[in-house]
C-alpha cells in the first residue's frame, strides 16, 4: 500500500483531536515486527486515528520508522513529536471519513465541547447551604441573626 495524504488543514485537525489520545500500540525492543504492525492495523481500523510510542531510537531511525509504517498500512502520518508518532486511517466502509467531516459536526452543537464535568451550579448541580437554622446565608457568606 501506499502512504494516504492529507490536505493541511485535515492534518492540523487530526493532530488537535489526538492531544487527548494516550498511545494504544507500544513498540518494543524488537521495533517493528509483523504482530506490531497487525496490531497498529487493528487499532487503525477500530479508532481511525492512534498514537504510538516507539522505544528510544535516533531521530532519523523514528522518521523512518514512521515512514514504514505509513507505507505498509496505508495511512496517513500526522505528527511525530519526540517518540510519539500520530497516524491517521478512514475506515473502510465509512462514507464520511473522520478527516472530512466538518468540526462543528464532530463536536456537536452545545457551546461547551469539553469533555471533562462543569463545575458550578446549574440543573442537577445546586450548591447545598451550609447555614445552621438560626443563620442566613448571604452572598455566600453566613450571616448570623441578630440578638
Amino acid at each position: 500500500m501506499s502512504e494516504l495524504t492529507l490536505s493541511r488543514d485535515e492534518r492540523l485537525r487530526l493532530k488537535s483531536e489526538s492531544h487527548h489520545l494516550d498511545p494504544i500500540v507500544l513498540l518494543g525492543a524488537n521495533g517493528l515486527t509483523e504482530a506490531v504492525l497487525k496490531e497498529i492495523d487493528r487499532a487503525l481500523t477500530t479508532h481511525q486515528l492512534v498514537k504510538v510510542r516507539s522505544p528510544a531510537l535516533e531521530r532519523p531511525e523514528r522518521e523512518r520508522l514512521f515512514l514504514e509504517i505509513a507505507e505498509r498500512l496505508g495511512a496517513a502520518r500526522i505528527q511525530l513529536i519526540g517518540r510519539l508518532m500520530v497516524m491517521f486511517r478512514p475506515l473502510p466502509d465509512d462514507p464520511h471519513p473522520r478527516a472530512s467531516r466538518a468540526p462543528s459536526a464532530a463536536r456537536g452543537t452545545g457551546s461547551d465541547t469539553s469533555p471533562r464535568p462543569r463545575s458550578g451550579t446549574g440543573p442537577g448541580l445546586a450548591r447545598r447551604s451550609r447555614a445552621t437554622p438560626g443563620e442566613a446565608e448571604v452572598g455566600g457568606r453566613r450571616k448570623r441573626p441578630q440578638t
